[in-house]
């Protein structure tokens, strides 16, 4: 891996780390392109390997906005999503899953946008659960389904609620990638080497989350994961 391709690396998951912790969303939405792009090969292990200390990092320091009873519907629905994943893993070849990263992240981000107030009940948190299980797994990406579940709550309990289902959600997914021999240890390692970038987007997230206007931030986020999504395709 070139000196450049590591800094852009770099630089993506510092500012990804700064938006999720921050927000509660937009890490896998900002860092799946990049890596699509220069690393296709580090998908989804390298992603989800990345998330697992942000989102413990997360979910711990808000435990106490954690909506237990919609995280347990999430995690049945992500657990059984998860085999969803495996197989579009198996049988879709790599451009494929670049028209799923790129089109999945398009769509999400303008049903975001567009989306209406609602209060999900326990379909819906399964609902969520199981796409997340399917796009999680197969591409790292599985932030838009929870975040327009609780896209109309606080602020802090969607960052912890769904800090913690993609805690729970990513280990559910490593094991079985691991066991489906889909996740080896070059590609974590990889993902150590930006363990020092998280840190550090981490740790400006948490400085500045109480002194952003969220509802900009997040604008921009999926502003972003429009841009990124629309030029994967061009890729294809």
């Amino acid at each position: 891996m070139s000196l450049a391709v590591i800094l852009f690396i770099a630089a993506a998951v510092t500012i990804a780390a700064l938006v999720q912790s921050a927000v509660g969303v937009g890490f896998a939405l900002i860092v799946a392109p990049v890596l699509a792009f220069l690393r296709p090969e580090l998908l989804p292990t390298a992603l989800l390997v990345l998330m697992l200390p942000l989102n413990l990092f997360v979910a711990w320091s808000e435990r106490h906005a954690l909506d237990r009873t919609g995280a347990a519907w999430i995690t049945l629905g992500r657990t059984v999503g998860t085999f969803g994943g495996l197989w579009v893993l198996a049988t879709w070849p790599p451009h494929a899953l670049n028209l799923l990263i790129g089109g999945g992240t398009i769509l999400a981000a303008l049903a975001s946008i567009i989306a209406p107030e609602f209060k999900p009940d326990h379909k819906a948190f399964v609902t969520a659960g199981v796409i997340t299980g399917i796009t999680e797994t197969a591409t790292g990406i599985g932030g838009p389904p929870l975040a327009l579940t609780y896209q109309h709550h606080s602020p802090q309990v969607l960052r912890a609620t769904v800090a913690f289902c993609f805690l729970l959600g990513g280990l559910i997914s490593l094991a079985f990638l691991t066991a489906a021999g889909r996740a080896d240890l070059g590609q974590v390692a990889t993902a150590a080497m930006f363990m020092p970038p998280l840190a550090l987007g981490v740790l400006l997230g948490r400085s500045v989350r109480d002194r952003i206007n969220g509802p900009i931030l997040r604008r921009c986020v999926l502003i972003f994961a429009i841009v990124s999504g629309v030029a994967l395709l061009l890729r294809l």
